[in-house]
């Protein structure tokens, strides 16, 4: 999945500069292989470093550096099929456009790899930080530590975004203060964590899983790749003052709460991370290191806290907001939902990728990406303004997009979307007047 990165401009070292006299950077297609394999040293000095200290296993291993536009890559080693060749010390190769491009955990070749896309950050700690984030991906399920990718919806709402920021504003007061400004800080943010998952039934849940699918790579990352424990708690602390500027917090809140919670565990119960399960919760933790017990009147002392953090002039942005998301999600729906579309089920194995940072949720439909791009038997489709992932009982049912141009004539395309259809696969129109499937040929069914 594509990882949100923030930078601050901490640093943890310099990329080493090749010497005048080296001639031409060897290249594989766009990629320059020098500057790769210097990356990868890099992680791999990190990795070193730690030694296996933080989860019992390097983070360092297979990785794969990728271009979009190209499809080149390069991999720090061979894969079991044959798909790489040598190139030096390095191996290069190009990606199947059925294979989508992200900052994820990725099988092919017959190897578990971390795949990044290139060209990656030039700040070197967010560079590094990536890069450990995507590697902990890479070994997360064999630590029992992967959650379900699961998309906090109700963090769209006004009473959602209220009180995450309340949490997120009392978490980075912790992490900047020291004893006792650390100790009520912290009861602050998990009063108001509290406040928020009674107020929204069903929430806890779903924020434990992302946090620990997302939140944990990326405490990881920033654990990691600083040079001491006071730049690891302040990065943590720009990240939460910086979280706020995203768009939307359904998937974006991990990567600030995640290192928030982790560094301060680390601080309130040295070695938590041993006999960890993939359904902790990271706030729960927390709170049984700081005996924290939740207030007999949680409404009454959340409100009373809030007036430290600005809680009533925030209440008025957030209730401005709402009334203009509602707005936008009715604009969103007449275009998805009552609009004509191309709709495509996904009833078969299906791979995505997409840009977490600005979708619009639906409630009782899907999620809108402004960027996505998914491959499946029937083909390949990019959506680059916008397309509808349709949600039915949790699963991920089909893909909607806005009515084609043309639906006869190949290349399918219509507004700020292509589709290429594989053998076997054609449209047709759809079950309400003006919409269009793609669908399987009667000679081809099975």
């Amino acid at each position: 999945m594509l990882a949100a990165i923030l930078s601050t401009g901490l640093c943890v070292g310099i990329l080493a500069a090749s010497p005048a006299k080296a001639g031409p950077a060897p290249r594989a297609g766009s990629i320059d292989l020098r500057q790769a394999a210097a990356i990868l040293k890099e992680v791999q000095a990190i990795s070193d470093r730690d030694g296996g200290k933080m989860w019992g296993k390097p983070l360092y291993g297979a990785t794969l550096f990728v271009d979009e536009n190209t499809r080149d890559l390069v991999a720090n080693r061979p894969d079991f099929q044959g798909l790489l060749k040598a190139e030096g010390e390095l191996f290069t190769g190009t990606l199947p456009a059925e294979e989508n491009v992200a900052n994820t955990a990725v099988r092919w070749g017959g190897v578990e790899w971390t795949m990044v896309h290139w060209p990656l950050p030039e700040d070197v700690f967010g560079r590094d930080k990536l890069l450990i984030h995507e590697s902990f991906h890479r070994i997360q399920a064999s630590l029992g530590l992967d959650g379900p990718d699961t998309p906090c919806d109700h963090l769209d709402t006004r009473d959602g975004r209220l009180w995450l920021q309340l949490e997120w504003r009392a978490l980075e007061k912790a992490l900047i203060s020291k004893k006792e400004g650390r100790a009520r800080a912290v009861v602050d943010a998990l009063i108001f964590r509290a406040r928020r998952r009674a107020l929204i039934p069903d929430s806890a849940g779903k924020e434990q899983a992302l946090e620990m699918h997302e939140g944990l790579p990326e405490y990881t990352g920033v654990a990691l790749c600083a040079r001491n424990r006071a730049e690891a708690e302040a990065y943590a602390a720009a990240a939460l003052d910086y979280a706020p500027s995203f768009q939307t917090f359904v998937r974006s809140f991990a990567y600030a709460s995640g290192p928030a919670y982790g560094l301060l565990l680390d601080d309130a119960k040295p070695g938590w991370r041993a006999g960890l399960k993939g359904s902790d919760d990271l706030g729960a933790l927390l709170g049984a290191a700081a005996g924290f017990n939740v207030p007999e009147d949680l409404a009454a002392a959340a409100e009373s806290r809030a007036a430290a953090y600005g809680g009533k002039e925030l209440e008025a942005s957030e209730t401005a907001r709402a009334a203009e998301h509602e707005k936008l999600v009715a604009a969103v729906r007449k275009r998805f939902v009552e609009g004509a579309v191309l709709f495509i089920p996904l009833r078969e194995a299906f791979s995505y990728s997409f840009d977490p940072t600005n979708q619009v949720p639906l409630e009782g439909v899907g999620t809108v990406y402004p960027y996505l791009r998914i491959s499946g038997p029937w083909g390949i489709l990019e959506a680059q303004k916008g397309a509808l992932l349709l949600k039915k009982e949790g699963y991920i049912s089909g893909v909607k997009v806005l009515v084609p141009k043309d639906a006869a004539s190949p290349p399918l395309a219509g507004p700020g979307w292509t589709l290429t259809l594989n053998e076997g696969y054609r449209v047709e129109p759809g079950d309400r007047k003006g919409d269009f499937e793609v669908r399987r040929s009667l000679l081809n069914l099975p």
